[in-house]
C-alpha cells in the first residue's frame, strides 16, 4: 500500500463538505457538468449514498450513488448507479478511487442494496467485480458501448430480478 493511501478516511459527506465535493468534481472533469450534476442530486434528494475521501481533513475524492429504474425489477434489493467518481488529480493512480469505490459497495451491500451499475472505464471497474452488464440482460439508457456499462451484484441472485433498460435520475440528462 502506498504512502498515500495509508492515511485517508473514507466517510459519509457531511454538509460542511458541500464545497469541497464540488472543488473535487471541478477538478477532475473538464467543465462542470458532474459538479452540477451532484449539487442537483443533493439538492432533489436523490443522492442516495454520498461518500467523501479525506486526508488530513482535506476532501480529496467523492463517490456519489443514486437510484435506478430498471424496465423490470422484480426483486426486494433496488438498484443503484454510481456516478460520479472524483479524485484531486494529484493524487490519481494512488488508490484513493479505490478505496472510494470499495467502501461505497460495503455501504451498499450492508444497505440491502441488491446491484450496482456504472458507466466507466472497462479496464478499471471489473476489479471490484463489474461486469458488462449486458450479460444480466441489462442495457443503458444511453448510447454508450457496451465494455462501458457494467453491473456488479451485492445480493447473490440479485441480477436474476432484473432487465431491460436501466434509467438514470433525470439530472443525468444534463450533465
Amino acid at each position: 500500500m502506498n504512502e498515500a493511501r495509508t492515511n485517508v478516511v473514507v466517510r459519509k459527506e457531511q454538509p460542511f463538505d458541500v464545497g469541497a465535493v464540488r472543488s473535487v468534481n471541478l477538478a477532475a472533469f473538464p467543465g462542470e457538468a458532474e459538479a452540477n450534476l451532484v449539487d442537483e442530486l443533493r439538492a432533489n434528494g436523490k443522492a442516495t449514498l454520498s461518500l467523501v475521501a479525506v486526508q488530513d481533513e482535506r476532501v480529496i475524492g467523492h463517490i456519489l450513488f443514486s437510484a435506478v429504474t430498471l424496465d423490470s425489477h422484480t426483486g426486494q434489493n433496488p438498484v443503484l448507479g454510481l456516478a460520479p467518481m472524483a479524485v484531486l488529480p494529484a493524487l490519481h493512480r494512488q488508490g484513493v478511487g479505490s478505496l472510494l469505490v470499495t467502501a461505497g459497495l460495503d455501504h451498499c451491500k450492508r444497505a440491502g442494496v441488491g446491484a450496482v451499475v456504472v458507466l466507466g472505464h472497462a479496464d478499471y471497474y471489473p476489479r471490484f467485480g463489474f461486469r458488462s452488464a449486458s450479460a444480466f440482460g441489462v442495457s443503458c439508457e444511453y448510447d454508450v458501448p457496451d465494455e462501458n456499462f457494467m453491473l456488479v451484484e451485492l445480493a447473490e441472485g440479485a441480477a436474476s430480478d432484473i432487465s431491460g433498460v436501466a434509467r438514470y435520475q433525470p439530472e443525468f440528462a444534463n450533465a
